[in-house]
């Protein structure tokens, strides 16, 4: 079976009752009121969100996002390892950008506002992500990487990410990626990635 809909359907099992009627309220905007009352569990209810493009393998913003709102931590780890393994799979650029992103999750903290301005994510966007995970910074930074990552799309790029990194003076962090890159490029016999970043982290 496809990897995704196994993640599916291990969340819909574990979805209470109770999670489901929330999910249904939370998706009232974008399911029909009669979608809504035939769905009888979580895969009903995500079946039709596949229907409508609202939901892919390669696009489980949505799914974070109302996992997030029922505080169903055990599911989101259940997601973040299917990213995590979707991310193996991917082509090399996604894999290091999933990378990259991992290093500033991981060291950035307290200063993502200032890269998420450097990454002209709007100040409204910067505003939902606080109101989203108000108490988390982690998940602050993670989601800032994602609204990045979904509004960019094809722009989404290891270099952009650098860039911004030095342009807030997070040099720390920046040539932590590009240590990273440059393990990556030794191991699979690539171009030294140092080469390109340099020309998009000294741009102005």
């Amino acid at each position: 079976m496809d990897p995704f809909l196994v993640l599916l359907h291990s969340v819909s099992a574990g979805l209470s009752s109770s999670d489901l009627t929330q999910l249904k309220f939370l998706c009232r905007n974008r399911v029909s009121k009669r979608k809504l009352e035939l769905a009888q569990s979580g895969l009903d209810l995500f079946a039709v969100l596949l229907e409508q493009n609202e939901l892919s393998a390669g696009h489980t913003v949505l799914l974070r996002e109302l996992l997030g709102a029922l505080r169903r931590e055990d599911l989101l780890r259940r997601l973040d390892d299917f990213e995590r393994g979707a991310a193996g799979a991917a082509a090399p650029e996604e894999r290091d950008l999933r990378a990259a992103m991992e290093i500033i999750c991981d060291n950035v903290g307290k200063d993502w506002k200032r890269l998420a301005r450097h990454l002209r994510v709007s100040d409204v966007k910067i505003e939902a992500i606080e109101e989203k995970y108000p108490r988390n910074l982690a998940e602050q930074v993670r989601e800032l990487l994602r609204v990045w990552k979904t509004s960019s799309r094809e722009d989404a790029a290891v270099s952009r990410l650098v860039g911004a990194l030095r342009g807030c003076q997070l040099n720390v962090v920046a040539d932590l990626i590009e240590e990273d890159q440059r393990a990556q490029a030794r191991q699979s016999g690539g171009a030294d990635p140092g080469s390109l970043t340099a020309w998009d982290s000294g741009a102005s």
